[in-house]
C-alpha cells in the first residue's frame, strides 16, 4: 500500500512540477502586442547648443553642463511637438513634455522621462516613457511605464531611432510604441 501513495504522490509532483515549467516557459515568448502605432517626436532646441529663435523653440537647457565633457549632466525641459509623420507642420496627435539630460561623460547619452499628451480625435490621455537613451545607438528601447485615459495603466516599450539631425539646434525621433498591457 505504501508503495502506491508513494507512486500517486510522485506522479501529482511530477504533473505540478510539469505545469509550472509550462507556465514558466511560456513566459520567455514575446506576445503580441495589444495596441501599436508609429509617432515622431520634434524637438527644437533654445539656447545652450546655439538655437535662439524663442518663437518656434520648443525646448530650453534649464542646467548647463558641467566641465567634464560631452554636455554631462546639462537638463533640458522640453514641450514638443508629436505628429503622425515626419512633418514638423503636420498636425500635432500629442505633444511631448518632460525633460531629459545628458548622463554620460564619456559618450552622448542621456536620460529621458517623456509625457505624450494625447488630445486628438484618434486618442485622449497621456503614455508615460522613461529610461535611458544610448544616443549613438541605432535604435533604442525605453519603457512605457503607465498612462490615463485611453492608454490607462498602460506597459510596454517604445523603441526610439534618430531620423533626423540638424546641426545641434533640432532633431526627429521615430517613435515606435508597442503596448502589451491595454486595459
Amino acid at each position: 500500500m505504501t508503495s502506491f501513495k508513494e507512486f500517486c504522490l510522485i506522479l501529482i509532483l511530477l504533473v505540478v512540477i510539469s505545469h509550472d515549467q509550462s507556465v514558466l516557459g511560456s513566459n520567455k515568448h514575446q506576445k503580441q502586442p495589444c495596441k501599436q502605432f508609429v509617432l515622431y517626436y520634434h524637438d527644437i532646441l533654445f539656447g545652450g547648443f546655439g538655437g535662439d529663435d524663442p518663437a518656434n523653440s520648443t525646448s530650453a537647457v534649464v542646467a548647463n553642463a558641467t566641465q567634464l565633457g560631452n554636455f554631462f549632466m546639462m537638463l533640458v525641459v522640453f514641450n514638443d511637438l508629436v505628429t503622425k509623420d515626419q512633418n514638423p507642420n503636420s498636425p500635432p496627435v500629442a505633444r511631448a513634455q518632460g525633460f531629459y539630460f545628458y548622463d554620460l561623460k564619456n559618450s552622448f547619452g542621456a536620460w529621458f522621462a517623456i509625457t505624450l499628451v494625447f488630445n486628438s480625435s484618434d486618442y485622449k490621455g497621456t503614455l508615460d516613457i522613461m529610461g535611458a537613451d544610448l544616443i549613438k545607438e541605432k535604435t533604442r528601447d525605453l519603457s512605457m511605464v503607465g498612462g490615463t485615459g485611453d492608454f490607462l495603466m498602460a506597459r510596454g516599450v517604445a523603441t526610439l531611432r534618430t531620423d533626423a539631425l540638424v546641426g545641434t539646434v533640432y532633431f526627429r525621433l521615430k517613435m515606435d510604441i508597442k503596448l502589451y498591457e491595454c486595459y
